[in-house]
Protein backbone atom coordinates (compact mmCIF):
# COMPACT_ATOMS: atom_id res chain seq x y z
CA UNK A 1 0.00 0.00 0.00
CA UNK A 2 1.44 3.53 -1.20
CA UNK A 3 2.10 6.19 1.32
CA UNK A 4 -0.47 8.15 -0.77
CA UNK A 5 -3.32 5.26 -0.21
CA UNK A 6 -2.26 5.14 4.20
CA UNK A 7 -2.67 9.46 3.93
CA UNK A 8 -6.38 8.52 2.78
CA UNK A 9 -7.40 5.53 5.05
CA UNK A 10 -5.94 8.20 7.83
CA UNK A 11 -8.34 11.00 6.56
CA UNK A 12 -10.86 9.10 6.32
CA UNK A 13 -11.32 7.22 9.75
CA UNK A 14 -9.59 9.83 12.33
CA UNK A 15 -12.16 12.51 12.21
CA UNK A 16 -12.39 14.08 15.93
CA UNK A 17 -10.63 11.66 17.23
CA UNK A 18 -6.93 13.43 17.98
CA UNK A 19 -6.79 15.95 20.54
CA UNK A 20 -3.68 15.16 22.21
CA UNK A 21 -1.36 11.72 23.09
CA UNK A 22 -3.83 10.53 25.30
CA UNK A 23 -6.00 9.93 22.38
CA UNK A 24 -3.46 7.84 20.61
CA UNK A 25 -3.16 5.86 23.47
CA UNK A 26 -6.88 4.94 23.89
CA UNK A 27 -6.95 4.24 19.92
CA UNK A 28 -4.12 1.83 20.90
CA UNK A 29 -5.61 0.20 23.74
CA UNK A 30 -8.53 -0.06 21.63
CA UNK A 31 -6.95 -1.95 18.73
CA UNK A 32 -9.19 -4.25 18.41
CA UNK A 33 -12.08 -1.60 17.47
CA UNK A 34 -9.93 0.72 16.06
CA UNK A 35 -8.81 1.22 12.70
CA UNK A 36 -6.29 3.51 12.93
CA UNK A 37 -4.93 1.34 15.29
CA UNK A 38 -5.07 -1.43 13.23
CA UNK A 39 -3.39 0.54 10.70
CA UNK A 40 -0.76 1.57 12.53
CA UNK A 41 -0.07 -2.05 13.76
CA UNK A 42 0.12 -3.28 10.25
CA UNK A 43 2.47 -0.30 9.03
CA UNK A 44 4.49 -1.82 12.18
CA UNK A 45 4.81 -5.51 10.67
CA UNK A 46 2.59 -6.81 12.96
CA UNK A 47 0.41 -9.60 12.07
CA UNK A 48 -3.27 -8.60 13.76
CA UNK A 49 -4.38 -12.09 14.20
CA UNK A 50 -1.09 -12.90 16.36
CA UNK A 51 -1.77 -10.14 18.98
CA UNK A 52 -2.93 -10.75 22.43
CA UNK A 53 -2.96 -8.04 24.29
CA UNK A 54 -2.03 -4.37 23.45
CA UNK A 55 -0.69 -1.69 26.73
CA UNK A 56 -0.03 1.33 25.81
CA UNK A 57 0.97 4.82 28.26
CA UNK A 58 2.21 8.40 27.68
CA UNK A 59 5.27 8.83 28.30
CA UNK A 60 5.53 11.95 30.78
CA UNK A 61 9.52 12.98 30.45
CA UNK A 62 10.89 16.19 28.86
CA UNK A 63 14.03 13.82 28.39
CA UNK A 64 13.11 11.62 25.53
CA UNK A 65 11.38 12.13 22.18
CA UNK A 66 9.06 9.29 22.82
CA UNK A 67 5.47 10.30 23.77
CA UNK A 68 3.68 7.21 23.71
CA UNK A 69 5.26 3.61 23.90
CA UNK A 70 2.81 0.02 22.95
CA UNK A 71 3.96 -2.83 24.15
CA UNK A 72 2.21 -6.23 22.24
CA UNK A 73 2.14 -9.43 23.06
CA UNK A 74 2.06 -12.07 20.92
CA UNK A 75 0.00 -15.07 20.99
CA UNK A 76 1.20 -18.33 22.20
CA UNK A 77 5.21 -16.77 21.80
CA UNK A 78 5.71 -15.23 24.99
CA UNK A 79 6.82 -11.98 23.30
CA UNK A 80 6.16 -8.78 24.63
CA UNK A 81 7.71 -5.76 22.10
CA UNK A 82 8.00 -2.49 22.50
CA UNK A 83 7.31 0.39 20.20
CA UNK A 84 8.21 4.17 21.07
CA UNK A 85 6.35 6.76 19.38
CA UNK A 86 6.73 10.28 18.90
CA UNK A 87 3.70 11.78 18.00
CA UNK A 88 3.11 15.76 16.32
CA UNK A 89 -0.21 17.06 16.15
CA UNK A 90 -0.50 19.69 13.41
CA UNK A 91 -3.68 22.33 13.36
CA UNK A 92 -4.45 24.65 10.92
CA UNK A 93 -0.82 25.47 10.28
CA UNK A 94 0.50 24.45 6.51
CA UNK A 95 4.19 25.41 6.63
CA UNK A 96 4.54 26.34 10.71
CA UNK A 97 7.73 24.88 13.04
CA UNK A 98 7.33 22.92 15.89
CA UNK A 99 10.10 22.77 18.55
CA UNK A 100 11.85 19.46 18.38
CA UNK A 101 14.32 20.19 21.07
CA UNK A 102 15.80 23.13 23.15
CA UNK A 103 18.89 23.58 25.29
CA UNK A 104 21.37 25.26 26.37
CA UNK A 105 24.34 25.63 24.59
CA UNK A 106 26.62 24.31 27.24
CA UNK A 107 24.21 21.39 27.35
CA UNK A 108 24.66 21.12 24.08
CA UNK A 109 28.67 21.18 24.19
CA UNK A 110 28.31 18.27 26.45
CA UNK A 111 26.60 16.23 24.50
CA UNK A 112 28.08 16.82 20.95
CA UNK A 113 31.37 17.99 22.31
CA UNK A 114 31.00 21.63 20.62
CA UNK A 115 34.90 23.21 20.78
CA UNK A 116 35.23 26.41 22.73
CA UNK A 117 35.05 28.64 19.52
CA UNK A 118 32.25 27.50 18.43
CA UNK A 119 30.48 27.49 21.87
CA UNK A 120 31.27 31.39 21.92
CA UNK A 121 29.54 31.74 18.37
CA UNK A 122 26.86 29.78 19.37
CA UNK A 123 26.37 32.00 22.52
CA UNK A 124 26.66 35.58 20.59
CA UNK A 125 23.70 33.96 18.46
CA UNK A 126 21.59 33.07 20.84
CA UNK A 127 22.41 36.30 23.14
CA UNK A 128 23.78 33.96 26.21
CA UNK A 129 26.81 36.35 25.80
CA UNK A 130 26.21 39.71 24.72
CA UNK A 131 27.61 41.46 21.46
CA UNK A 132 30.20 44.53 21.30
CA UNK A 133 29.48 45.22 17.67
CA UNK A 134 27.26 47.69 17.21
CA UNK A 135 24.59 48.08 14.51
CA UNK A 136 23.21 44.66 14.49
CA UNK A 137 19.30 44.09 13.45
CA UNK A 138 19.10 42.86 17.32
CA UNK A 139 21.42 44.73 19.71
CA UNK A 140 21.12 41.83 22.18
CA UNK A 141 22.25 39.18 20.35
CA UNK A 142 23.70 37.96 16.63
CA UNK A 143 22.47 36.44 13.81
CA UNK A 144 25.11 34.21 11.65
CA UNK A 145 25.32 36.47 8.39
CA UNK A 146 26.26 39.74 10.80
CA UNK A 147 29.20 37.79 12.30
CA UNK A 148 33.11 37.36 10.30
CA UNK A 149 32.86 34.97 7.12
CA UNK A 150 35.73 32.82 9.16
CA UNK A 151 32.89 32.12 11.80
CA UNK A 152 29.99 31.57 9.84
CA UNK A 153 32.31 28.83 7.96
CA UNK A 154 32.96 27.65 11.36
CA UNK A 155 29.74 27.30 12.32
CA UNK A 156 28.76 25.27 8.97
CA UNK A 157 31.65 23.13 9.01
CA UNK A 158 31.08 21.39 12.06
CA UNK A 159 27.60 21.14 12.29
CA UNK A 160 28.20 19.75 8.68
CA UNK A 161 30.60 17.42 9.98
CA UNK A 162 28.31 16.45 13.10
CA UNK A 163 24.92 15.91 10.97
CA UNK A 164 24.01 12.86 11.55
CA UNK A 165 24.55 12.88 15.61
CA UNK A 166 22.94 15.96 15.83
CA UNK A 167 19.91 15.06 13.66
CA UNK A 168 19.73 11.26 14.90
CA UNK A 169 19.44 13.62 18.82
CA UNK A 170 16.56 16.02 17.76
CA UNK A 171 14.57 13.27 16.26
CA UNK A 172 15.20 10.02 17.75
CA UNK A 173 16.81 11.32 20.99
CA UNK A 174 18.77 9.02 22.77
CA UNK A 175 18.81 6.63 26.30
CA UNK A 176 16.38 4.55 27.65
CA UNK A 177 13.23 5.72 25.72
CA UNK A 178 14.47 6.93 22.14
CA UNK A 179 11.60 7.36 19.48
CA UNK A 180 11.23 3.95 17.01
CA UNK A 181 8.46 5.84 14.77
CA UNK A 182 7.09 9.28 14.69
CA UNK A 183 3.31 9.53 14.25
CA UNK A 184 2.08 12.91 12.38
CA UNK A 185 -1.85 13.97 12.59
CA UNK A 186 -2.16 16.92 10.91
CA UNK A 187 -6.03 18.96 11.44
CA UNK A 188 -6.35 21.47 8.95
CA UNK A 189 -10.40 22.42 9.29
CA UNK A 190 -11.93 19.68 9.11
CA UNK A 191 -9.93 17.76 7.06
CA UNK A 192 -7.58 14.84 9.67
CA UNK A 193 -4.88 13.08 8.29
CA UNK A 194 -2.26 11.21 9.77
CA UNK A 195 1.44 9.37 8.54
CA UNK A 196 3.22 7.10 10.42
CA UNK A 197 6.75 6.42 9.77
CA UNK A 198 9.85 4.69 11.30
CA UNK A 199 12.35 6.97 13.13
CA UNK A 200 14.94 5.90 10.34
CA UNK A 201 13.13 7.50 7.26
CA UNK A 202 11.81 10.19 9.40
CA UNK A 203 15.44 11.36 10.02
CA UNK A 204 16.80 10.94 6.43
CA UNK A 205 13.93 12.76 5.30
CA UNK A 206 14.76 16.09 7.70
CA UNK A 207 18.19 15.57 7.21
CA UNK A 208 18.11 15.48 3.14
CA UNK A 209 19.84 18.85 2.63
CA UNK A 210 22.38 20.76 3.36
CA UNK A 211 23.99 22.83 5.42
CA UNK A 212 23.74 26.88 5.35
CA UNK A 213 22.65 29.65 6.80
CA UNK A 214 19.62 31.50 5.27
CA UNK A 215 18.82 35.20 4.14
CA UNK A 216 17.22 35.42 7.68
CA UNK A 217 20.58 34.34 9.60
CA UNK A 218 19.59 31.14 10.68
CA UNK A 219 21.10 27.57 10.45
CA UNK A 220 19.62 24.75 8.57
CA UNK A 221 20.78 21.00 9.18
CA UNK A 222 19.03 19.65 5.95
CA UNK A 223 14.83 20.45 6.94
CA UNK A 224 15.92 21.48 10.55
CA UNK A 225 16.19 25.05 11.27
CA UNK A 226 18.45 26.35 14.59
CA UNK A 227 17.70 29.37 16.20
CA UNK A 228 17.53 31.46 19.93
CA UNK A 229 14.77 30.30 21.23
CA UNK A 230 13.18 33.97 22.03
CA UNK A 231 10.32 34.77 23.51
CA UNK A 232 9.70 33.82 27.10
CA UNK A 233 8.72 37.61 28.24
CA UNK A 234 12.26 38.51 28.06
CA UNK A 235 13.10 35.95 30.72
CA UNK A 236 17.10 34.68 30.81
CA UNK A 237 15.19 31.17 29.09
CA UNK A 238 14.74 33.24 25.44
CA UNK A 239 18.88 32.50 25.31
CA UNK A 240 18.30 29.19 24.66
CA UNK A 241 19.44 27.31 21.61
CA UNK A 242 16.54 25.61 19.23
CA UNK A 243 15.91 23.24 17.08
CA UNK A 244 12.70 23.42 14.97
CA UNK A 245 11.00 20.78 12.19
CA UNK A 246 8.00 20.94 9.51
CA UNK A 247 6.23 17.88 10.77
CA UNK A 248 3.85 17.94 7.33
CA UNK A 249 7.16 17.47 5.79
CA UNK A 250 6.43 13.70 6.14
CA UNK A 251 3.55 13.91 3.95
CA UNK A 252 5.41 14.83 1.25
CA UNK A 253 6.86 12.33 -1.00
Amino acid sequence: MSVRDLVKIGSKTAKDGFRNEDDVVKKFNNWKNDADARKWLTIMNYNLNEIERIVARKIRSSKTKTDVQVQISIFMKNIISAENISVKLVSNNKSGFNQADKRWVDDYKELWNIPKDIVLILKLHTGETIPSKTSLRDARRMYFNEMTMADQNKIIIFFKKNKILIISDIIMGRGDLPADWMLVVSKQDKDVKWILKSINETMNIFGNGDVYINENGNLYIGKVKMQRKGGDGGRKTANMLQFKINPLELFKK
